[in-house]
């Protein structure tokens, strides 16, 4: 009997131990997540301010006043747009000591180019009709835009020397390039034979609607 008391006393003390023991544990532990937590906190807002200052975000501080400086009426009949993607490379300072002074980059150009013809150009005796055939004589298909599209244009690479902080106009050369080559491309693709064919098609079914039964285009 008196063996059962003395056992059932040590299970009661090693008991309360154990629950002295978890307690003890669960605060301690409450107190460290409490103590790194904050640190934690203050070292991932360091990297973000260390990430900010070395990547700033680019402030855009558009002038409110706006000048207008001409407007014109236009009759332009756009007809055909290509999308031209270039290539382009720019380079300067390249030689034994580009490695030095050289600056290179790599310019993805995404282009179009748009052409027409301008019926504001189009005069009355371009116009005639005979023996109910209306005889039509276009002006010279033209291109009216050629121009980057800044969105999808980029820089795909770069490469300077260790001594030189680059060209600051080898980019803007490298788009001017890149203008004129898209503009390049899309004539020698035929664009302004293929804006005259769309023009005639066009303007055959809008006379055709307004009642003329033939039309001939003259070149």
């Amino acid at each position: 009997m008196n063996n059962t008391r003395a056992w059932i006393l040590v299970i009661g003390i090693l008991l309360i131990f154990a629950i002295t023991a978890f307690v003890v544990m669960q605060t301690f532990q409450n107190a460290v997540e409490s103590t790194v937590s904050p640190v934690q906190s203050m070292t991932s807002n360091l990297g973000t301010r260390v990430a900010e200052i070395l990547n700033p975000t680019p402030t855009i501080l558009p002038d409110p006043v706006s000048v207008i400086r001409e407007i014109r009426s236009l009759a332009r009949l756009e007809t055909i747009q290509y999308t031209v993607e270039k290539v382009i490379t720019a380079e300067t300072g390249q030689g034994p000591l580009g490695f030095l002074f050289g600056d290179r980059l790599l310019l993805v150009a995404h282009g179009y180019v748009i052409a027409g013809v301008d019926l504001e150009k189009l005069a009355p005796d371009d116009l005639r009709i005979e023996q109910g055939v209306l005889y039509v004589r276009l002006p010279e298909p033209e291109v009216f835009v050629a121009t980057l599209d800044n969105t999808q244009s980029y820089v795909y690479d770069r490469d300077q020397g260790l001594l030189t902080k680059g060209d600051l106009n080898l980019e803007a050369a490298a788009r001017q390039a890149a203008e004129e080559k898209i503009y390049e491309a899309a004539l020698e693709d035929g664009i302004l034979d293929l804006a005259r064919q769309n023009a005639e098609s066009y303007l055959y079914r809008l006379f055709r609607q307004l009642g003329f039964p033939e039309v001939i285009f003259e070149q």
